[in-house]
């Protein structure tokens, strides 16, 4: 995956954290058409970027916190 591809996907994967319209990362891990670790490295690296980004149990999604 290239440098741009990659940047498109995490704006992409805000974009749904922002919006609550992302589920486990199995799951967009297969739409992404990548692994689950690989989600969760693009998880941290927003993380990093300064978003609190929380995964919730029960509902089985990630949250940004405000």
């Amino acid at each position: 995956m290239n440098y741009l591809t990659y940047s498109e996907r995490i704006n992409y994967l805000f974009y749904l954290i922002k919006n609550e319209r992302i589920s486990s990362p199995k799951i967009i891990a297969e739409q992404f058409g990548c692994s689950e670790k690989t989600i969760r490295n693009m998880i941290n690296h927003l993380r990093n970027k300064g978003f609190e980004i929380e995964y919730c149990k029960y509902n089985k999604k990630y949250l940004l916190r405000n």
